[in-house]
């Protein structure tokens, strides 16, 4: 469910990509979460962010109330996440962004996710069915190419289809095998220790 069907894919379409920073596995240390926005590939029009709670299941709310309250709101097209995992097992449940923020969400990873490694290591956690449902909730994984003959990635999607996202993929990763929106919010989460900055 997306504002309006993405058709034409501009080369400078708006995305935004978001990743989280560095955080001490077993705690309930609040996670800096940092969103950049894009314009295709190449050029950064504004950063955003939030906290989240290691392992906890408030990820999906945080990042739909960051995106909504951005002043990048209306131009933005698509929404990039790195997996759909946030700090920890801070489960996204992608169906749910893509309904409150009436946007399209690609997670991207570059291993295909362990489905039945995730069930274990969630049933160690509070609402852990809950937390399971919104892994499935993302549906298919499937297989794509960021560029043209690299390596494969994998994507899940929401409020869009196969075809759309791949040619998303390609306008949005000119360097790497990850759409660059993405690349560069892991840098700058990881590279910001929340309780010093």
């Amino acid at each position: 469910m997306s504002r309006r069907p993405l058709r034409m894919i501009k080369p400078e379409i708006r995305v935004v990509g978001i990743d989280d920073g560095r955080f001490t596995p077993h705690s309930k240390d609040q996670v800096l979460v940092v969103g950049v926005v894009f314009r295709g590939g190449d050029y950064v029009d504004g950063i955003m962010s939030t906290v989240v709670r290691v392992d906890d299941f408030d990820a999906t709310a945080k990042l739909a109330h960051m995106i909504i309250s951005s002043r990048h709101y209306k131009q933005l097209r698509v929404i990039l996440l790195n997996g759909i995992t946030i700090a920890g097992f801070n489960i996204v449940d992608i169906k749910t962004l893509n309904i409150e923020t009436h946007l399209p969400v690609i997670a991207v990873t570059t291993r295909k996710p362990n489905l039945a490694k995730i069930y274990k290591a969630l049933q160690n956690l509070p609402n852990n069915q809950q937390r399971w449902n919104a892994v499935l909730n993302a549906g298919e994984i499937y297989p794509m190419k960021a560029r043209s003959g690299n390596k494969t990635v994998y994507v899940e999607i929401a409020g869009i289809n196969k075809e759309v996202t791949q040619k998303i993929l390609s306008a949005t990763s000119p360097r790497s095998n990850i759409p660059e929106a993405l690349r560069v919010a892991h840098l700058i989460a990881s590279g910001i220790n929340l309780y010093r900055s």
